[in-house]
């Protein structure tokens, strides 16, 4: 029997260097399908030219951000001083309704521009920075965003649900996996009468707690439920610049030495699986 493809997203391209040299690393190695990129952080314009040996053979994304530095326009709703805020305030504001649609639409027309303009290229593929593309009115700006950026552009959408009876099975994060289970009801309905292409099943929610156990927690990841299953990622190599970006620090180089090691190739064919791009399952 072939091996069983699942795709296998690197978060976060962008954030720091550290977390971008290891991110390339592992995509020059063919141990990830892809990377999302956060365009709105001051280090993009130089990291961009660094995937360009990737366009033809992985799937580069947006990985949009409205939760971590300044937006790439003016946002006098969401962010009046200048800085994005944080998920807690953007999560009450998105399920009471109090987000301003259009500022939303245009600052993801923004961060799919600077994607564009640093590249040559659209992104394959859109999801968030702490998920916020599912969030209520950011779905449907980010919807229409794509819609106006370019007639007939679809770049295939992460959905980080999957199904209660496979949540419990895996066992990792159950909670944290249920909560964003919730929270994603119907977004993937509303994207495919879009016309946009989703993941069928998603797994890696983690606690990030760098303990050793990631290894052990990445093959209960790839019980499968779904044709296109799609594995969440956040390998990197930490230092000083990335402690007061983001609380996932030791977590990531946990995640880098793993997937760069043999342990995660032998854990890949004792379970008859490999890598693929999105695109490459039908």
């Amino acid at each position: 029997m072939p091996p069983v493809p699942f795709i296998l997203i690197a978060d976060d391209y962008a954030i720091t260097g550290g977390v971008s040299s290891a991110i390339l690393e592992l995509l020059a190695k063919e141990r990830l399908s892809g990377t999302s990129a956060m365009t709105n952080q001051p280090g993009w314009p130089a990291l961009a030219p660094l995937l360009k040996p990737f366009f033809d053979c992985r799937d580069l994304g947006l990985h949009l951000t409205l939760t971590l530095g300044s937006p790439l326009g003016a946002m006098p709703d969401l962010a009046p001083e200048g800085q994005l805020p944080s998920l807690n305030q953007i999560l009450a504001r998105s399920l009471s309704g109090q987000l301003l649609r259009p500022e939303i639409t245009s600052e993801i027309m923004n961060q799919i521009a600077a994607f564009e303009t640093q590249t040559g290229r659209l992104p394959d593929f859109i999801d968030g920075h702490q998920h916020v593309h599912i969030l209520p009115t950011v779905r449907s700006a980010l919807f229409e965003a794509v819609e106006r950026t370019k007639a007939g552009w679809r770049p295939w959408l992460r959905d980080p649900s999957d199904s209660l009876g496979t949540i419990v099975a895996r066992g990792v994060s159950v909670g944290k996996s249920l909560f964003l289970a919730v929270l994603a009801q119907g977004f993937r309905t509303s994207a495919r009468k879009r016309g946009f292409l989703v993941n069928d099943s998603f797994s890696g929610a983690s606690d990030f707690k760098a303990e050793g156990h990631f290894s052990k927690d990445f093959g209960r990841f790839l019980l499968v439920s779904g044709k296109r299953h799609l594995v969440m990622c956040h390998p990197g190599h930490s230092d000083s610049e990335l402690a007061p970006l983001d609380p996932v620090t030791d977590a990531r180089d946990e995640e880098y030495n793993f997937f760069n090691s043999s342990s995660f190739e032998t854990l890949l064919a004792r379970m008859n699986m490999r890598v693929a791009r999105f695109g490459e399952i039908d």
